[in-house]
């Protein structure tokens, strides 16, 4: 994906009252973050927030979290947050890498991943956000019976997704290879991506797993 420098951006996001600026600081008390004890839900790789905004305006009973990695991308997500009046949704600037060292052991009940890069030359494949590597790092703030959802076009990153998650001893709960004419798709939200991807008539893969 090639990305559009904004300027001044890094500065907007260091401000916004809605990213939170030191998130290793309440590992194991992100319930004070929000001022309430609710169900706590990531979306990793949020991108323009599309998604994770809708989730929170439908789900108030829940709080959320969007982690994005580039802020010239975090800075859209913002825009739409800033014109709500929820209080469940919240934003990070950080890598996947460091969820560990920002999530507490079983804090997290779920997991979004939603048209994450395939990173498609095999050495770098560790990379991969559904990488066991990766579900390594899930299993570790995720609660049990928490479920991390994945979502892509790319039907090459399903298939070894499917493969690690059985390396990793996950258990697939449901998957299919054409989201949006399988039964999966009821309450689905769709990301920008995915509209797009719809439009130009690619199947959507889905699959929802836990350990």
């Amino acid at each position: 994906m090639r990305l559009r420098n904004i300027k001044g951006c890094r500065d907007k996001i260091a401000e916004n009252a809605f990213v939170v600026h030191n998130p290793q600081e309440y590992q194991n008390n992100w319930d004070k973050v929000f001022h309430t004890k609710r169900p706590l839900y990531l979306e990793i790789g949020t991108g323009k927030g599309k998604f994770i905004t809708e989730l929170a305006i439908k789900n108030p009973e829940n709080q959320y979290i969007g982690i994005e990695k580039f802020s010239s991308v975090l800075i859209r997500a913002l825009e739409k947050r800033e014109i709500l009046e929820i209080d469940n949704l919240l934003f990070l600037r950080m890598d996947a890498e460091e969820i560990v060292n920002v999530f507490g052991k079983e804090e997290v009940d779920g997991i979004y991943l939603n048209f994450s890069d395939p990173w498609p030359k095999d050495r770098h494949a560790k990379r991969r956000l559904t990488s066991k590597r990766f579900l390594d790092r899930y299993q570790q703030i995720l609660k049990p019976k928490g479920t991390v959802i994945f979502k892509t076009d790319n039907q090459e990153l399903f298939d070894f997704s499917l493969e690690q998650a059985k390396l990793a001893n996950w258990k697939i709960l449901n998957m299919t290879y054409d989201l949006h004419h399988s039964k999966y798709v009821e309450g689905n939200i769709m990301t920008e991506y995915e509209e797009k991807f719809l439009k130009e008539g690619k199947p959507i893969c889905r699959m929802e797993i836990c350990f």
